[in-house]
Formats: structure tokens, sequence, C-alpha cells
């Protein structure tokens, strides 16, 4: 199956939000790890999103130019032919974007995405996120408000984080405290300032305790029930029941219930970094100690060339990041349930 279309896309989310299971969006920093996501996916049976942030789309670069917008649009034109030889839906989506790199990211790729869709053809990416977690609220929904009049002309979905995920990602950081956690009111100023879909499709990254990176379960206190609470608090207001498709950040280290309760909560997206990098190099690792003296040219000796071939690694890694894709799709109830 080829990247979703606009149309298909939108019936993946529907159908997850009905079914009260969500799609892992995995981050990807290669054609290696691509490989990996998709594969992961397919072997699962499950639909899926597949998320560049602005750090990676600037690896994806190359680091003698490290520009953001053609790593990104490199790896999401190879994303395309690759996809139409997996049996699954694939979304593209842009990760964290921060307001000092929305010039040189997001505004860039939905401008390439209008002239596509102007042409009668398909936009490049199916979502974009906005992260202005880090400007006041009535900054960050003036410019959601933008974007998201923009992204809808372009047939694409905007995500927005409306109040702060804990830990860093690429440079945006938070501290872990008390402010992790979204108000009703929060929700209801988002509802009057984008609309309940009415102005365009938009993701909403509520925070409920999140934090990015790595962290033992019980270090974190993640409060998914609060979905429930912005939900009908935004429901009360507006008449319309479930009015939220809610995404899942920070969610390494989550256990299964704290999942379960906010599927059950209305997210429909859970982003996985953390989890998926460590699934990658792990293997890697494990071959370099094993292979030391294959990998290296110890004492002057010559190696092994089939130890140290990126070939030889590589399927390791991949595999290895494939099963962890397999695990999350499992735990998110995404599993078995692509569109047929």
């Amino acid at each position: 199956m080829p990247i979703a279309t606009p149309e298909v896309y939108n019936e993946m989310l529907d159908r997850a939000k009905a079914g009260k299971f969500a799609y892992p969006a995995i981050n990807v920093t290669s054609s290696q790890t691509l490989n990996a996501a998709l594969r992961g996916f397919a072997e699962a049976e499950s639909d899926g999103i597949v998320q560049i942030s602005t750090g990676g789309a600037e690896f994806l670069g190359g680091q003698y130019s490290k520009d953001m917008v053609t790593g990104a649009v490199a790896l999401a034109e190879y994303a395309h032919v690759l996809a139409e030889k997996y049996p699954v839906n694939i979304a593209l989506h842009t990760d964290h974007c921060p307001k000092d790199k929305l010039d040189g990211y997001v505004r860039p790729l939905i401008a390439l995405s209008e002239e596509r869709v102007k042409a009668g053809r398909n936009p490049l990416f199916q979502s974009h996120m906005w992260d202005g977690s880090a400007e006041t609220l009535a900054d960050n929904l003036s410019i959601a408000q933008e974007l998201l009049e923009r992204a809808h002309a372009a047939k694409i979905i905007l995500e927005v984080e409306i109040t702060p995920t804990g830990g860093e990602e690429d440079g945006v950081s938070h501290e872990i405290n008390d402010e992790l956690y979204t108000t009703v009111d929060d929700a209801i100023r988002t509802a009057e300032a984008l609309g309940l879909g009415e102005k365009g499709r938009y993701l909403l990254a509520a925070s409920f305790g999140n934090v990015h990176g790595v962290y033992k379960p019980g270090n974190v206190v993640l409060r998914p029930e609060l979905l429930k609470e912005l939900s009908e608090g935004v429901a009360a207001k507006f008449g319309k029941a479930s009015p939220f498709d809610f995404v899942f950040h920070g969610g390494s280290g989550s256990t299964e219930q704290e999942i379960l309760t906010a599927l059950e909560n209305g997210v429909v997206k859970m982003n996985l970094d953390t989890d998926t990098q460590y699934a990658f190099t792990r293997p890697v690792a494990g071959h370099m100690f094993q292979n030391y003296d294959g990998v290296l040219k110890v004492d002057g000796e010559v190696g092994n060339k089939k130890a140290y071939d990126p070939r030889t690694w590589g399927k390791l890694a991949e595999a290895g990041m494939a099963a962890r894709v397999v695990q999350a799709t499992q735990n998110l109830r995404s599993a078995g349930n692509k569109i047929k």
C-alpha cells in the first residue's frame, strides 16, 4: 500500500478512536530505522505513523549541511517509494517543532505540500506538530490558528502541544513539576481557538505528567484519567462528546495499566523514540562486543570483513527495532487492526 492519503489517514484515526486503540508513532533518523518501523508494522498487521523530529531531520540532511527540510523531504520521498511494498498504511508526521524552528522546518514543509495539493497531488506529510509548550497559552494558540488554517487547506492534520511535557527532546526541555498537567480551562481555551474540527482536524498532546526520555515505572506520576476530565469539561461546554484526538507523549517506561487507561480516554497516537532507539542500538553493541577482534584491526591484523560490514550489524539492528515496534502495536491494541 502507498503512504496513507489524507482520506485514509482520517479513517485510521477514526477507527482508532472508535476502537479504543492507538497507533505507535515511531521516530526515525535513517533509511535503516525507517525499514525497521515499516517491518514492525507489517509483521504486526498494524497501520502506523512514522515521524521525524527537527533533530532527526537535521541528521538526515547530512552533517555537511545539516538542513532539516532537505533531510525530512528526502526521507519522506524515500518512504513514499518504499511503503508501496508493505501491506499496511503508513502516515508521515513531523515531531516536536518549537517556535524558533518553525520557519526552518514546519512552515517550509507545509508550503511544499500546498504546492503539491494545488497540482492535484497529495501532501508530502500527512501531519505536522507545532510544539508551543514553551510559549504562553495565548501565543501558542495564536500560532496554532495560523498553522491549522494552512494545514487544513493542504489536507494536513496539525498536532499541537498546549502544555509542557517534562524532560528534554531535541533541545526543548521542561522541568518535572506540577505544571505537567493540562487543566480543563486549558482544554476549553484550545477548543475556543481551534474549534472542534470545523476549522480543520488536529491532534492534541495534552499533559498528564508525561516526561520525555528514560525513566522507570513509578518514577513519574502519570494521570491518564485526566484526559477523561478534559473531554468531559469541553463536552459540557460545547456539546460534543469525545471532542479531542489525544496524543500520548513521553511514554517510555509507562505501565500497561497507564497505557490502557489512556486508550480508554481517547488517545489515538503514542510516540515512541527512546525505547526504539535502544532496541536498534542494543544488537549492534552486542555484535561489536562479541566480535571485537573482527570489527577492529587489532595488533596489525586485518579484522573480519563480514563482521564489520554494515549490512551484518545493520540487519540485527533492524530486527531488534522491528520487534519493539511489534510490541508497541500489541500494547496499544493496533496489532491486527490494519484497514483491509
